[in-house]
């Protein structure tokens, strides 16, 4: 039998190093940039807007199974290098971060297109050192060489298990807007977005 270990034991592998590993940390904390931001799914102590330098957000992934399918793909964010991403940053205490991190690990890590990464972000009055899901480059499901374009098209018809991914653009726009913050090229995709949408008489 070969020694080398199941992309499925390796997973799991590697959520009991990433486990063991957040546990031992002093303070847990979770950078979120996209839905993460509107809708976390786990229990967090606090949540601030915090900024990452290093990396930006990007419609980047391809997506066949929360907002698109296998014959009609969407896309949906992830950080990819350079630049900077303001989002927020969430503290989960001892007794959550298991909890946590399963959901996260199922949510976020199936199919390998995310790395998670320790990362410096800045809140409001202290840095603190966070987690979070950074693209893999080397991974079939990175789309980071699209046109704006073709972007929105793939935006536009994409639509899976949760939900459409338009409005999931939609979202992520409104909760910046919530939250004060700006990303000129997220807001300049959706308005191309929009215009596509007009011309396909998409509502």
């Amino acid at each position: 039998m070969s020694g080398a270990l199941s992309g499925t034991r390796r997973g799991a592998v590697s959520r009991k190093h990433q486990l063991a590993a957040a546990l031992a940390e002093r303070e847990f904390w979770i950078f979120g940039y996209g839905s993460l931001m509107w809708d976390p799914g786990f229990r967090h102590a606090e949540a601030h807007p915090a900024l990452l330098h290093g990396y930006h957000r990007r419609f980047c992934v391809y997506s066949h199974r929360y907002r698109g399918t296998p014959e009609r793909p969407g896309l949906v964010l992830g950080l990819d290098r350079g630049g900077a991403c303001r989002g927020m940053a969430y503290r989960i205490a001892k007794r959550d971060v298991g909890p946590a991190l399963r959901h996260l690990w199922e949510r976020e890590m199936r199919g390998g297109v995310y790395l998670m990464r320790r990362v410096r972000v800045r809140l409001n009055a202290r840095a603190v050192m966070a987690h979070a899901f950074i693209v893999n480059r080397g991974h079939p499901g990175y789309a980071g060489a699209l046109t704006s374009e073709e972007t929105a098209r793939l935006i536009l018809q994409g639509a899976g298990a949760r939900g459409h991914c338009r409005h999931y653009l939609e979202n992520t726009v409104r909760h910046l807007e919530a939250l004060g913050l700006a990303d000129g090229p997220l807001h300049r995709l959706a308005e191309i977005v929009a215009g596509l949408g007009k011309g396909a008489g998409t509502p």
